[in-house]
């Protein structure tokens, strides 16, 4: 008798520890799954993509919505966030470094392209041709160093080194990234004529697309913003001409092999509060025209084809064909990239 009790506790001990293994095991897939992970990291990104398509839309239609993601930024940026006295020694510290490369001269690729003439990759370019003179001497050495006073010479030309300036446009439709058109066709330049600095457009948008443009005269920093190793986040609205279905929004989230090659974008998601004819992709390329043939290649038309986020910058408060001057925050940002 003692014997089967002892026979029977021990069987209901063996059952509940292999109920607990298997609830531990369950438990351990389910959490632990890295498909688990990356669907959730994909939810979040077209969360996002989503957000940031509505909340620009919202925006043209004269919403007054205030995002208070902005104003936690602008409150963890005041000053009376950080000791006075460690601002003050960073600026002094910073103004020091400043006053020693000045006076050990800037480099003369740099100069030319402070001067929005191109990038410090091409003037070094140029300079090895020797179409760049200092002071009358024709310079090929790399790295040269140009001092304050000296006269630069670029292809017979004098070089002015400008103040950098940047600049943040919402370009109409219509309207061309060429600073000059033998058609004469608008440009956008028309709408910043008020600006005595030249600049010029970082990447292109074609005519009939709209949305986000950055003018500079920065050409190490255009130059910087355009690598494709970069990756520089561009996040487009798009109108289609029909409902876009969901077997082929799964078909491009996995990539499409158009004619110059297999592409694949960051992400792709209907607009939340928006029917299916409108859709946010997410991009790093700079692949010539690659959204809009993208749903080419799936059979749909684009009517209308929006930037609404580059590099971090968005259109909120900024008008169609409006333009602004970027804060030093914006200019600090995209130099970190």
């Amino acid at each position: 008798m003692r014997n089967q009790r002892k026979g029977a506790a021990k069987s209901a001990r063996q059952k509940s520890s292999s109920r607990k293994n298997l609830k531990a095991s369950i438990s351990s897939q389910r959490f632990s799954s890295s498909n688990l992970k990356e669907k959730t990291s994909a939810d979040k990104r077209r969360k996002s993509i989503r957000t940031e398509v509505r909340e620009d839309f919202s925006s043209r239609s004269g919403s007054r919505k205030k995002f208070s993601d902005e104003k936690s930024n602008e409150k963890s940026l005041k000053r009376k966030d950080f000791p006075k006295k460690s601002i003050k020694s960073y600026k002094t510290a910073r103004k020091k470094e400043v006053d020693k490369k000045e006076g050990e001269g800037i480099r003369l690729n740099k100069f030319i392209a402070n001067a929005g003439i191109c990038s410090r990759r091409e003037a070094d370019t140029y300079i090895q041709t020797g179409v760049v003179t200092v002071n009358g001497v024709t310079i090929t050495e790399l790295g040269y160093k140009i001092k304050p006073g000296d006269r630069v010479m670029f292809g017979g030309k004098p070089v002015i080194g400008e103040k950098p300036v940047y600049i943040l446009l919402n370009k109409p439709k219509d309207y061309i990234t060429t600073s000059k058109d033998p058609q004469n066709r608008r440009t956008v330049f028309d709408l910043i004529s008020g600006v005595k600095e030249r600049v010029f457009a970082v990447g292109r948008l074609d005519r009939n697309t709209t949305g986000l443009l950055l003018l500079t005269n920065d050409g190490e920093l255009a130059d910087k913003l355009m690598h494709p190793r970069k990756k520089v986040v561009k996040i487009y609205h798009v109108e289609l001409d029909r409902k876009f279905t969901h077997a082929h929004l799964e078909q491009m989230r996995e990539g499409l092999t158009l004619e110059d090659g297999f592409f694949k974008p960051d992400d792709v998601s209907f607009v939340e509060g928006m029917d299916k004819k409108h859709v946010g992709i997410e991009i790093h390329s700079g692949k010539n025209r690659i959204v809009r043939r993208l749903f080419e290649h799936l059979g749909y038309k684009v009517v209308k084809l929006d930037r609404v986020l580059y590099a971090g910058l968005t259109k909120k408060g900024l008008p169609r064909g409006a333009w602004r001057y970027l804060e030093p925050r914006e200019v600090g940002m995209l130099k970190m990239l």
